[in-house]
């Protein structure tokens, strides 16, 4: 009989303990007359109070034009009504708290902290800027501007210009093809109508969700939404519906090079079709994924950092949305190196897919994901996305009571299976960034390549 060591008694210790009192416990519940739902997991170890409001419908898939959803949820902090974009910024610094807006793809969020006491101040001035924000054109003008001249520095850094690029070319014309930041041309087009119709337009109470955590009791944050959020109007007509099509099918070989005639490295982007949130293959693609490309100690990163020295950094990633997601490895090395590095990225791959990982492999894997998920939802601010993701998307809030007891139980086999499923071979996207004239020749091997060369501000 296998004996199991120490540290995996102790994982197992850990699972069991963790799992009987939750990783995230029950929260209270109710919802707003406005249809406005609200998570409460009150927490009195600190004195503090943290909350993330989501908005389904406000996020990048549903702007029209790149970068209008990220910018409507910054201007929020540029001023309301009653306080100009100064005195916005004066009270958060004041108070000593945090307030933060943004949008994602499939939703807008905002989010904040405080000390349990300007929780009240924190919810008043974040209530203001969501519901009667100013909008003011001057704002809207530094702002915008603001964003072009950032995009002009991301295509002069290749490491984050790659990432720009895959999404684009991954993607294309569906909607998460849109760019969070936007690009130069679609922000010069822009206008503050369009800020103020895509408000309108997508920021309703009705299908959002508030998630609070910390020192704060159920009656007194019900007391405090009477007079804020609770005052949210929902429109009388119906929310318009934003959902993402079936993601687009990647036969055969999609690459591109992009031409940086003064970079004196390459960085790569490979991609391919993942797992939707919450799949039921997600344990078992979790622990392929920390052992090819998700940890330091990876496949991925001890071949090419730590015995190759090619890079400093290899990795693999998850990432998931609603209807799909996609499995990326991603590096970066001297122009003159890139050929070998992405010949033995292919050979890794090819191994994973047709002889896998080890029992002791696997093993590892297990323990190391769970004893570095429970710091992940530590904190108050952790539990608040935690919270209003879940509710998002359908998933019950034992979750990751499951998918860490699927995790600490995944067969080798199924670990194995998931990696030939989705480490690719022949169908893929590959973007690399770089000097055409140094690493064209390089390049062949991998696929006939359509060849770009950075235009200022687009993508």
């Amino acid at each position: 009989m296998k004996r199991l060591s120490g540290f995996a008694l102790f994982i197992l210790f850990l699972t069991a303990t963790l799992g009987a009192a939750n990783y995230l416990p029950p929260p209270q519940r109710m919802v707003l007359g406005n249809g406005l739902t609200v998570l409460l997991h009150s927490d009195n170890e600190l004195p503090l109070v943290s909350f993330r409001l989501l908005v389904p419908g406000a996020g990048t898939v549903a702007e029209k034009t790149d970068g209008l959803a990220d910018l409507t949820m910054q201007l929020l902090l540029k001023g309301t009504v009653s306080r100009t974009a100064s005195q916005v910024a004066e009270e958060l610094d004041r108070l000593g708290v945090t307030l933060r807006c943004g949008a994602q793809e499939e939703y807008a969020e905002m989010s904040g902290s405080s000390l349990a006491e300007n929780f009240a101040r924190l919810l008043a001035l974040a209530s203001d800027c969501l519901l009667v924000p100013a909008f003011s054109p001057d704002e809207f003008a530094k702002e915008r501007q603001r964003r072009i001249d950032a995009i002009r520095q991301i295509q002069d850094e290749p490491s984050q210009a790659v990432r720009q690029y895959f999404r684009k070319v991954y993607f294309g014309a569906h909607p998460l093809g849109s760019l969070k930041s936007g690009t130069e041309p679609t922000l010069q087009k822009m206008t503050v109508a369009d800020v103020r119709a895509f408000y309108q337009r997508g920021l309703r109470p009705e299908k959002a969700v508030l998630a609070v955590c910390g020192r704060i009791a159920a009656k007194d944050l019900k007391r405090l939404l009477a007079s804020t959020l609770g005052r949210w109007p929902r429109p009388a007509e119906p929310a318009a519906e934003a959902v993402l099509p079936p993601f687009p099918a990647v036969t055969g070989r999609t690459c591109v090079l992009i031409d940086k005639p003064d970079a004196s490295q390459a960085y790569f982007i490979l991609g391919v079709p993942g797992l939707p949130f919450g799949d039921a293959a997600s344990p078992q693609a979790e622990v392929m994924n920390t052992l090819f490309g998700g940890r330091f100690t990876s496949w991925l990163n001890s071949e090419l950092r730590i015995k190759r020295g090619l890079t400093y950094g290899a990795r693999s990633a998850l990432q998931s949305w609603r209807p799909g997601g996609i499995f990326t490895v991603s590096s970066y090395t001297k122009n003159d190196q890139i050929g070998e590095m992405l010949a033995i990225t292919f050979e890794l791959l090819a191994r994973g897919r047709s002889a896998g990982f080890s029992d002791l492999e696997v093993e590892s894997a297990r323990n190391y994901i769970l004893g570095q998920f429970p710091p992940s939802l530590e904190s108050l601010n952790s539990k608040t996305r935690a919270y209003s993701d879940l509710f998002f998307y359908g998933l019950g809030f034992d979750y990751y009571d499951g998918l860490m007891a699927r995790v600490a139980k995944a067969p080798l086999a199924d670990v194995n299976r998931i990696a030939a499923a989705l480490l690719p071979e022949k169908n893929y996207a590959l973007v690399v960034v770089g000097k055409a004239e140094d690493i064209r020749k390089q390049l062949e091997p991998f696929g006939p390549f359509q060849e770009r060369r950075i235009s200022a501000g687009d993508f």
